[in-house]
């Protein structure tokens, strides 16, 4: 049995330009202690779809089930499976950080865990805040205090949805290593991320979302084989000529270009001393998941194994 199953999930609303389906037909499964990533840009349905998951939306159609509850018709069992961390800041003024988690447990059922609140504090960076109102807390603690409420009630299956938004490195080292430890425990997680060298870091499988289909699925390792074999990526401060700068990612002075091979290497080199250009800093390094993520953006088809 799968931790999480979406099957043939739809959905449509009606806008002030006529119906918008943001999601048509998704379908893939998540593994039970898996660390699984759902990638795409702003628009994709990623939020749409967690949102589905947790039973704040339902689906136009289709199905999604949590340990084999249906989200819709058995809800409490399946929101007890599900430990969620929002995208926004929500939070009670009137409470400290620990009267905070412990209401939580409430909602749950879970009574005299102080025990696991006192590990969370500590695995969070909260020890110190634990007395503090929560209106006192930065923007970064009360993101921490946010994970601590949704781990609170012990979920097998944590959904993350881009935690670690505007937060500091401090931070997000931290999040990454006590996820990780409970990824390792059997606790299945669900990411969503803007941030690709964590998905690629963390993340044993990847689903690509583009304007709410599945465009891609499969392993980490798989998508970035199937990329570009190299990427040259050089410093220039003058405009690229127009034949490169079809192809290249520019950032900057920052110029990256896809190369699968030691020609075209070379004929990108040659290109730019014809133009009378002298690329800084020249190097080559092999594709990362964030060229795998823009070729799958560009392409029409998808990247879905049989």
């Amino acid at each position: 049995m799968p931790a999480i199953s979406f099957q043939s999930v739809s959905k449509t609303y009606a806008s002030s330009r006529g119906t918008v389906q943001a999601l048509a037909g998704v379908s893939f499964d998540i593994r039970e202690g898996e660390f699984f990533g759902l990638l795409g840009p702003n628009g994709a349905g990623k939020t749409t779809l967690i949102s589905i998951l947790a039973g704040l939306a339902n689906a136009s159609g289709g199905s999604v089930t949590v340990h084999g509850h249906d989200v819709r018709r058995d809800f409490a069992a399946a929101r007890r499976q599900l430990g969620v961390v929002p995208q926004e800041l929500v939070f009670d003024p009137f409470f400290n950080v620990r009267e905070a988690l412990r209401i939580q447990s409430g909602y749950f059922g879970v009574k005299n865990n102080d025990d696991w609140i006192d590990e969370l504090l500590q695995n969070l960076g909260l020890a110190e805040k634990a007395n503090a109102n929560m209106r006192q807390l930065s923007g970064g603690m009360k993101r921490r205090v946010l994970v601590a409420q949704a781990l609170v009630h012990k979920p097998p299956v944590i959904v993350l949805d881009e935690p670690t938004a505007g937060v500091d490195v401090e931070l997000r080292q931290t999040l990454w290593q006590f996820v990780a430890r409970l990824n390792r425990d059997g606790h299945t997680v669900l990411l969503t991320t803007h941030y690709l060298e964590e998905a690629e870091a963390l993340c044993h499988r990847i689903a690509m979302l583009k304007q709410g289909r599945v465009v891609a699925l499969d392993s980490t390792s798989a998508l970035l084989n199937s990329a570009v074999s190299n990427v040259l990526t050089f410093k220039l401060d003058a405009p690229l000529p127009p034949a490169l700068a079809l192809l290249a990612r520019v950032t900057g002075r920052i110029v990256q270009l896809p190369a699968h091979d030691a020609a075209e290497i070379e004929g990108h080199l040659t290109a730019l001393r014809e133009a009378g250009l002298k690329p800084e800093d020249v190097e080559i390094r092999k594709a990362d998941l964030e060229d795998v993520f823009l070729e799958v953006m560009a392409e029409k088809g998808e990247r879905v194994p049989a």
